[in-house]
């Protein structure tokens, strides 16, 4: 695959990012990160990714501290596809390394994902997520989601973000805003493993055209047993 031209982004604000952070007196501002959505490197490929209702994006996010914490996402939810179970993503980490928060939405689970460059990192139905660049590096990192899904930040503004606050002196947090008996943090690494079949084997972008290896994306509730064999749940 040649290089997508990266031009036109959607902007994320520093100031957008605030009813998320730790502090609630943090103050920000200018641009905090760059989503690029919709890309494709020829006409082939935008006619097959909108015929299939899937969209690659890539995002953008600089190594920066906003007040004491990592960068990171605003976080969001993925509202439910017509099979009624929420519609899923997947992730690939292009350059530098990302930490992804994953919380269950009744938050009966809580995972913390740690992925390096050539990593996937896929997240299950009925899972929120934010990504968090824990370095001084840039993160570039793709995704492939069905163009059907939007995004859901009201949870995580509403609860001034994720369950878990990751600062960049090494310190994680429990969120005083989520009830007490939310469960401890699990840790997980996804570098140097594979997702299980029929989910995606090589880069993100190398699956468009192959309809098999994409399905989970806009048919979610077809692949239940396959998300238990996820690294996330070993």
């Amino acid at each position: 695959m040649q290089t997508i031209p990266l031009v036109n982004p959607d902007v994320r604000k520093c100031s957008e990012l605030l009813p998320v952070m730790a502090d609630p007196n943090c103050l920000c501002e200018g641009p905090a990160y760059e989503m690029f959505r919709g890309l494709s490197n020829n006409e082939n490929d935008k006619d097959w990714l909108l015929s299939h209702q899937i969209r690659y994006d890539i995002t953008r996010i600089p190594g920066r501290i906003i007040c004491g914490e990592w960068i990171k996402t605003k976080g969001h939810y993925h509202q439910h596809a017509p099979d009624s179970y929420a519609y899923t993503e997947i992730y690939e980490v292009l350059e530098g390394e990302a930490l992804y928060l994953l919380q269950k939405q009744d938050l009966s689970d809580i995972i913390l994902v740690r992925a390096h460059a050539g990593d996937l990192v896929l997240i299950p139905p009925g899972y929120g997520h934010v990504t968090i660049n824990p370095s001084k590096e840039t993160l570039l990192m793709a995704n492939l989601v069905s163009s059907a899904f939007t995004s859901e930040y009201m949870p995580f503004e509403e609860m001034q973000g994720a369950a878990y606050y990751l600062f960049a002196d090494g310190k994680i947090s429990r969120n005083p805003r989520y009830p007490d008996t939310i469960p401890h943090l699990r840790e997980v690494t996804c570098h140097g493993k594979s997702l299980p079949l029929p989910f995606p084997q090589q880069t993100l972008y190398s699956c468009i055209g192959d309809e098999k290896c994409l399905d989970f994306l806009n048919k979610p509730g077809s692949y239940i047993e396959e998300y238990k064999k996820l690294y996330l749940f070993t």
